[in-house]
């Protein structure tokens, strides 16, 4: 037995409720879509590296252990082997010619500190070949001055070379000026110093302007190609060094061929090692 109960509405009444419904519904998607009912969180704020975490990662850097984990990683990168830490503590071989050689187009070359150079005109370019004459790779530089000094030098369009390193047995040919009849190219200083593989393909990562090399003569260098980076530009401590003369360029070589750029900075006292082993590896600045 059961109660049945009716409550009878008119036509009218039921489509006032169904209309009162729908607006309902439609009010609290709305709401639901537009006032934040589900809320999105907020973006985070980036994070930076402290002074702390800065000073952490030198120190990690500092270790011999995580040094020979990136020796490892760039030997790889270079299809070399793997050094150990003492053969990359090892006192680098290192010639240098201060005197002034005057080279013309059609002369004999002339061979110094390492390399054999050769004066050629192309086209509307004077163009200086440097060529390796060591048993090694062949960290160089080679200092030069047109003669005579004229402004346009620049506008010559450089070669594609490598201007901090000429591999063994081999030849790097690099723009020195426009060409003009009456000119001629000094040599006013060569320094070389003959390197491992291994450190050859680390100084491919170093920017010329982070060793001092001026803009004349690097417009055109091409290095190794890789993911990290070194910085683009010479710091201004190691700027002011080079102007005094208490920084010199085989101190830079002689640092960036033991250390990789992207990780290590040079460290304002440091100077190329004259005897095996003579500071503990890696060297890294205030001790880490």
């Amino acid at each position: 037995m059961y109660l049945e109960c009716t409550v009878a509405i008119s036509d009218e009444q039921f489509r006032l409720g169904v209309l009162a419904g729908g607006v309902a519904l439609v009010v609290g998607i709305s709401v639901v879509r537009f006032c934040g009912s589900v809320s999105i969180p907020e973006k985070p704020a980036p994070t930076y590296a402290t002074g702390t975490q800065t000073q952490a990662l030198s120190k990690s850097a500092a270790s011999p252990a995580v040094y020979l984990e990136y020796l490892q990683k760039d030997a790889a990168a270079a299809g070399v082997r793997t050094p150990s830490i003492e053969d990359m503590g090892r006192k680098l071989a290192y010639r240098v010619d201060e005197a002034r050689h005057v080279l013309e187009v059609g002369q004999p070359a002339i061979e110094i500190a390492g390399v054999r150079l050769e004066l050629f005109h192309e086209g509307s370019a004077m163009v200086l070949e440097i060529r390796n004459t060591t048993e090694s790779d062949l960290a160089y530089s080679v200092i030069t001055q047109p003669t005579p000094n004229i402004s346009e030098c620049n506008s010559a369009t450089p070669l594609s070379f490598n201007a901090i390193v000429v591999g063994k047995g081999k030849t790097e040919r690099r723009v020195e000026c426009v060409w003009r009849e009456d000119m001629a190219l000094a040599i006013t200083r060569v320094e070389s110093l003959e390197v491992s593989p291994i450190s050859a393909w680390m100084l491919g990562l170093v920017p010329p302007a982070a060793i001092g090399l001026d803009q004349r003569t690097s417009r055109g260098h091409r290095g190794v190609i890789a993911n990290e980076t070194c910085a683009s530009v010479v710091s201004q401590a190691v700027r002011s060094g080079l102007e005094k003369g208490q920084i010199g360029w085989r101190d830079l070589i002689d640092f960036y061929a033991r250390h990789r750029c992207p990780t290590y900075r040079f460290p304002l006292t440091y100077r190329a090692f004259k005897s095996d082993g003579e500071q503990e590896i890696p060297v890294v600045e205030n001790g880490g």
